[in-house]
């Protein structure tokens, strides 16, 4: 709702006039908005509208792989792209409980490009500075871990620092015979 308040000007309409025994203390009315403001993007360098990114409400790119034999991997079907995310939420559910190795991979097209690099090495591992590792500044591989695995239930594990890869998800049954094994992520800002 708008409305106008007085403040006191720093000049006055004689001193203006050029009468230099004016005093300092003319009002004027200065108007007043509160109006609210939704901020839904950006218009980037090249004149394209951006909108905002915001965190994955749900699970999504749900995938089921079938009879995985021990010491065989599955790969996910799609890229997922991270630009913008900065935590990927990973939830696997496995029919054979014991150990699974997970890796990250980066993700390439069907052409193997990489954003605008082409061959990507799309059997390497994505490395980055840990932000919390700041003494030595070396390179860490994102994620190439083991974890044991409980059978028939959703088991969610988070990886950070991930804003501006593109990856698959690597993932190797090793719980000592096959498995049956469903994957879904969840991108978080």
């Amino acid at each position: 709702m708008p409305y106008n308040r007085k403040a006191i000007a720093p000049w006055s309409t004689e001193r203006e006039q050029g009468i230099e025994s004016a005093t300092v203390d003319s009002n004027i009315e200065t108007p007043q908005y509160l109006q609210p403001i939704v901020d839904t993007g950006v218009i980037n360098k090249e004149g394209n509208w951006i909108g905002n990114i915001t965190s994955d409400r749900v699970f999504f790119d749900f995938q089921k792989d079938e009879a995985i034999a021990n010491g065989a991997e599955i790969l996910s079907n799609k890229v997922v792209e991270m630009y913008g995310y900065n935590k990927l939420n990973i939830g696997l559910k496995v029919s054979r409980a014991g150990d699974y190795n997970f890796l990250l991979l980066f993700g390439g097209d069907a052409d193997n490009n990489y954003l605008n690099l082409n061959p990507i090495n799309t059997s390497g591992q994505p490395k980055a500075t840990i932000r919390t590792d700041s003494s030595t500044n070396a390179f860490s591989t994102l994620l190439n871990d083991a974890e044991t695995i409980g059978a028939d239930v959703w088991n969610i594990f988070q990886v950070n620092d991930m804003d501006g890869f593109n990856i698959k998800l690597k993932i190797i049954n090793n719980s000592g015979g096959n498995a049956d094994i469903e994957t879904a992520i969840q991108r978080l800002v």
